[in-house]
């Protein structure tokens, strides 16, 4: 276990920036792939909605007009469907469509698999860290701070 007095923050910060970056641009959507902010809000939808297009962009932490977009961009793809908001008549929910659910798992996979590819000459040793440092790495995904 390295010496946590040694480690520079900065450094790693710095690594992990590039790291995380060059493996972004090399899982990119291709072709007609969902672009990586379509495919989050409709993941968030399927996994948190019923959501108004207002909890999904706090949700999604992108400004409304953003929401919006992305929002017609789902609904003319057939990847969610509008509700009546029982609680305020002005507005609607979100709800993944069967097709949305199933966009979610295809985009997942052809993502998961190009890591997959990426990955492939990485020793056993190396996974093994990278599996360790899966829970950090998820934590301050999930930090909304």
């Amino acid at each position: 276990m390295p010496d946590e007095s040694r480690i520079d923050r900065h450094d790693v910060a710095e690594r992990l920036t590039l790291a995380i970056s060059r493996l972004n641009r090399r899982i990119r959507p291709v072709g007609d792939e969902l672009s990586n902010g379509v495919l989050s809000a409709l993941s968030s939808v399927k996994n948190a909605g019923p959501l108004r297009p207002s909890d999904l962009a706090r949700l999604e932490n992108v400004a409304a007009p953003t929401m919006t977009r992305i929002v017609a961009d789902l609904e003319n793809r057939g990847l969610v469907e509008r509700e009546p908001d029982p609680a305020d008549g002005r507005s609607f929910l979100l709800r993944a469509s069967e097709a949305g659910v199933e966009a979610v798992a295809t985009a997942r996979l052809a993502r998961t698999t190009r890591v997959l590819q990426l990955l492939e000459d990485q020793s056993d040793d190396e996974i093994v860290n990278l599996a360790q440092a899966l829970p950090a790495l998820e934590a301050a995904a999930a930090n909304r701070g």
